[in-house]
């Protein structure tokens, strides 16, 4: 059935087509029974409870940042079995991203080719939506303690990662402010956060994973979380086009200053993996990050990179060209304590968690 559906979607633009059919889920979500049924189809049965990063997580796939960049979706996304959600990436200030057309998809590929640019409503309104999510759903509570939630009994709450990032106005100077106001702003509201330097979208952003950059942002919001009453976990989320030489600097840093964990990978600039065909159609559409199949190997390579030099003493979460229980298998066992889906769930349709886990 989704097949068919995914065919018909296919036919119009890529960013119009997200958005009507999410919220077409949210009006069929809205609706008490129907909602009922949908989470008794698509949430996971019987799979063990993953615990790493000091959270609990109902089951260990999530969907990346990049997909409900706003929080608006949340609900929707926990009917669909998802473990966790990362929303954003979140900036101060709200902005529109890039020019349209910027959503391209490479289906004899099974790829996306995006530069949205960070289009978010801004951290006020998102902080907004995120505290209405958590006083419905009952903050640190299972979700089986909500009312008319329609999820399995054994199931936990769905974990919610704040992925934060700089308006595109911001000099790198002074990226390290942007990030802060995110982190206190959002603060009471996620369970993690991702800090995200590596999207190839922001002109000048990746700079900042240069290890210096890196250490004055990750250690500033480490001093802003000690003067907090409850820990959040804090993670960097690093590109695929990292050279081993850089992937050491980022493991050094991340071990100095104790890091709680790293995402590997981000979208690649590079256009390697794809057919003669999609190539030249990448050709024509031009700049933005590459996702899906064909950054796989290497989104799998840069994960057991990490975690055999040091020894599975960072935790990870995987991303990158995940379809199947398979992919999502190799990439736990090359080292990742938890995986997320995004241009496989274009690709896979609304059942892609509870097939995954499933599989595990």
């Amino acid at each position: 059935m989704y097949k068919l559906i995914r065919s018909i979607f296919f036919l119009f633009d890529a960013e119009k087509v997200h958005y009507f059919a999410m919220n077409g889920l949210k009006l069929l979500c809205s609706i008490g029974f129907v909602r009922k049924l949908m989470a008794a189809s698509f949430q996971p049965k019987a799979i063990p409870q993953y615990t790493t990063i000091n959270l609990n997580f109902s089951n260990p796939v999530g969907l990346a940042a990049g997909f409900d960049k706003n929080a608006k979706y949340l609900r929707e996304l926990e009917t669909l079995g998802f473990g966790f959600v990362e929303i954003g990436t979140v900036t101060p200030k709200p902005q529109a991203g890039n020019d349209k057309p910027r959503l391209f998809r490479l289906p004899k590929d099974k790829a996306i080719i995006n530069r949205m640019g960070f289009n978010n409503d801004g951290v006020e309104v998102v902080k907004r939506r995120l505290a209405d999510w958590n006083q419905k759903a009952g903050s640190h509570k299972p979700v089986a303690d909500s009312t008319d939630s329609g999820l399995q009994a054994n199931n936990y709450r769905l974990m919610i990662g704040g992925n934060i990032g700089k308006n595109k106005i911001t000099p790198n100077e002074d990226a390290w402010k942007d990030y802060e106001i995110c982190f206190n702003e959002l603060y009471e509201y996620v369970d993690y956060f991702v800090v995200n330097v590596s999207s190839p979208n922001t002109p000048g952003l990746r700079e900042l994973q240069e290890k210096e950059s890196l250490r004055k942002i990750l250690t500033h919001l480490q001093i802003l979380r000690s003067q907090k009453t409850n820990h959040k976990p804090i993670l960097l989320k690093i590109a695929p086009d990292l050279t081993n030489e850089q992937l050491d600097d980022v493991i050094d840093l991340a071990t100095e200053i104790k890091l709680d964990g790293l995402v590997a990978t981000n979208t690649t600039i590079s256009r390697e993996g794809l057919n003669e065909k999609s190539k030249v159609k990448s050709q024509k559409i031009g700049a933005g990050g590459l996702s899906g199949l064909p950054v796989k190997k290497r989104s799998t390579e840069v994960v057991q990179y990490i975690h055999q030099k040091t020894k599975g003493s960072i935790p990870i979460i995987a991303s990158g060209g995940i379809f199947t229980a398979a992919d999502a298998k190799e990439k736990l066992n090359a080292g990742a304590s938890l995986v997320q889906v995004w241009t496989g769930f274009i690709y896979e349709g609304p059942a892609i968690a509870k097939k995954i886990c499933k599989g595990l």
